[in-house]
C-alpha cells in the first residue's frame, strides 16, 4: 500500500506525540533516603528512627505500651481533643499514631483537621512534596496516593473528609513480618497442657483448641511436659 509524503509524516508525528505523552505520564522516581527526610513543620517535629526518649523530649505527656513479644509498640496521641497537648505545635492535627520496633519509630501517621490548609488529595500530595522535596506525582493506591522511595514509603489518603499521611520504614516492616511468621511458626511448635487434667497436647492434636485460656501452659516440648508430671491426651495417641 502507498501512502504519500504527507500522510507518512503525519503518521509518525503522531507516534512521537503519543510516546512523549506516555514517558511524560509516567512518575518519576523517588531517591530520597530514609535519612534524608527534610524536618517539615507539617510532620510537627517528628521523624522515622526516633527513639522513646526523643519522643517524649517532644511530646512530654505521651505514655508508651509495653512493647510485644517481636519488639513492637504502638501509640497514639490526640491533641486536638487533650488538653495536656501544645495547642498551637500541634494547630490542626487531630490524631498522631507512631509505631516503634526495638525502641525506633519505624511508622508515623498524622491524620489533620479540617483546618489544615490542603484539604483536597490533590493539594495535599502537592504540598507534602514540595514540603519533604518528593516527586510531585505519587500513583493510586488502595483509594489513596503512594509513593515508595529509597527504604521507606509515605501513603496519603483522606479520613472523614481530612488527609493523613503514614510513613513507613518498609526494611523495619520486613523484619517485623519475618518475627511475626518465626514467633507463628514456633508457637504451632509448643506442647499445650491442661492444668485441669494434667495432659499434654502436641502441636498436631486438635484437641488443643478445646483447652480454655486459663486452663492452657505451654511447654517447649514433650519433654519438658513430662518433667512437670503432664501425660499425653487419650486424643492424641
Amino acid at each position: 500500500m502507498f501512502f504519500s509524503p504527507i500522510v507518512k509524516r503525519s503518521f509518525w508525528l503522531i507516534v512521537i506525540f503519543f510516546t512523549a505523552t506516555n514517558v511524560s505520564a509516567q512518575p518519576a522516581a523517588c531517591t530520597l533516603k530514609l535519612g534524608e527526610i527534610p524536618e517539615a513543620s507539617e510532620l510537627r517535629g517528628f521523624h522515622l528512627g526516633m527513639t522513646y526518649e526523643q519522643v517524649k523530649a517532644r511530646v512530654p505527656p505521651i505514655e508508651f505500651g509495653r512493647a510485644d513479644e517481636i519488639g513492637v509498640a504502638k501509640t497514639s496521641i490526640n491533641p486536638l481533643f487533650d488538653p495536656r497537648f501544645d495547642k498551637v505545635s500541634f494547630a490542626d492535627v487531630r490524631t498522631i499514631s507512631l509505631d516503634f520496633l526495638d525502641g525506633r519509630l519505624v511508622s508515623l501517621w498524622i491524620g489533620y483537621e479540617s483546618t489544615f490548609k490542603w484539604q483536597t488529595i490533590h493539594e495535599f500530595v502537592s504540598g507534602m512534596s514540595k514540603a519533604l522535596n518528593l516527586p510531585a506525582v505519587w500513583p493510586v493506591n488502595r483509594g489513596g496516593r503512594q509513593l515508595t522511595c529509597e527504604g521507606f514509603s509515605l501513603f496519603a489518603s483522606l479520613i472523614a473528609g481530612s488527609p493523613g499521611i503514614r510513613i513507613t520504614d518498609d526494611a523495619a516492616q520486613g523484619r517485623i513480618a519475618t518475627r511475626r511468621e518465626a514467633a507463628a511458626a514456633a508457637a504451632e511448635l509448643l506442647v499445650i497442657g491442661d492444668t485441669r487434667s494434667k495432659n499434654y497436647y502436641p502441636s498436631d492434636c486438635d484437641g488443643r483448641d478445646a483447652i480454655p485460656a486459663p486452663s492452657r501452659i505451654s511447654f517447649k516440648d514433650k519433654d519438658e511436659a513430662e518433667m512437670a508430671g503432664y501425660k499425653l491426651a487419650k486424643d492424641c495417641q
